[in-house]
């Protein structure tokens, strides 16, 4: 039978256009495979970003819960070293240490073994250390009319706090100095607080919370932050005021 001309260009035009469609379909259905798989990386890279944030801003000084209460300087050095995370140079405190230096031959083994007890035993105790309570002059200000204001200056960002100890020299600073140093007190109340300071002053107890670490050769600084302190009049020692900073 033979076939018309019209009848195969017809065919063709068919084939044509069915091949043209699944053609279609196929980069339909890859186009969303593409975009899923995209949609899925971003959505990864999303929680995988927010994940690393996570532990990136999960600072370890805030999990530091233990305290030290007016601490001597060789133990702020040894929690400098331990917050700093290098190993304090015990070998050679315990040579240097009067003890063993001076010791006769016959001894000095003995004296070893004893200062490098006491030195180990003073670096596990700071473990976890991440607030100090110090008992200090408080440097109280005159009372300011004009802003309603007690300058603790004890506590300005100015103020440095100094431990020196084997070999090595840690100081303190205060980070929220500028709020943590004003007092306010309403001027109806400010005549009373000066007569029972009077001239001998206030001590001052405070909670310093370590939020940073500054190494530097043969020591470094412990930034804090002041949460809260109680202010006693040197006379009586009886509390004058309680405070807590900001938001601390």
């Amino acid at each position: 039978m033979r076939t018309s001309l019209r009848t195969v260009l017809a065919t063709a035009l068919v084939a044509s256009l069915t091949a043209a469609c699944g053609n279609n379909d196929t980069a339909t259905a890859g186009t969303d495979a593409m975009t899923a798989s995209a949609s899925n990386s971003a959505t990864r890279g999303a929680a995988g970003t927010s994940e690393s944030r996570a532990v990136t801003d999960e600072s370890p000084l805030s999990q530091r819960t233990g305290e030290l209460l007016n601490p001597d300087d060789s133990a702020v050095v040894m929690l400098y070293y331990d917050i700093v995370g290098i190993a304090p140079p015990i070998d050679n405190w315990v040579e240097e240490d009067t003890r063993v230096r001076f010791a006769a031959a016959p001894d000095k083994a003995a004296k070893r073994a004893a200062v490098r007890a006491e030195l180990e035993a003073a670096a596990a105790g700071v473990r976890n250390v991440g607030v100090i309570r110090l008992t200090m002059n408080s440097n109280l200000s005159e009372y300011d009319p004009t802003y309603e204001e007690f300058t603790v200056r004890a506590l300005s960002p100015s103020s440095v706090v100094t431990f020196d100890a084997l070999g090595q020299k840690v100081s303190l600073r205060f980070a929220n100095g500028n709020d943590a140093q004003v007092w306010r007190v309403p001027k109806s109340e400010s005549q009373a607080i000066r007569d029972r300071i009077g001239y001998n002053g206030a001590s001052l107890d405070v909670a310093l919370k370590i939020t940073s670490v500054q190494p530097a050769p043969s020591g470094g600084t412990l930034v804090t932050n002041v949460t809260d302190y109680e202010l006693r009049d040197n006379r009586g020692g009886v509390a004058i005021t309680r405070v807590r900073v900001g938001g601390q």
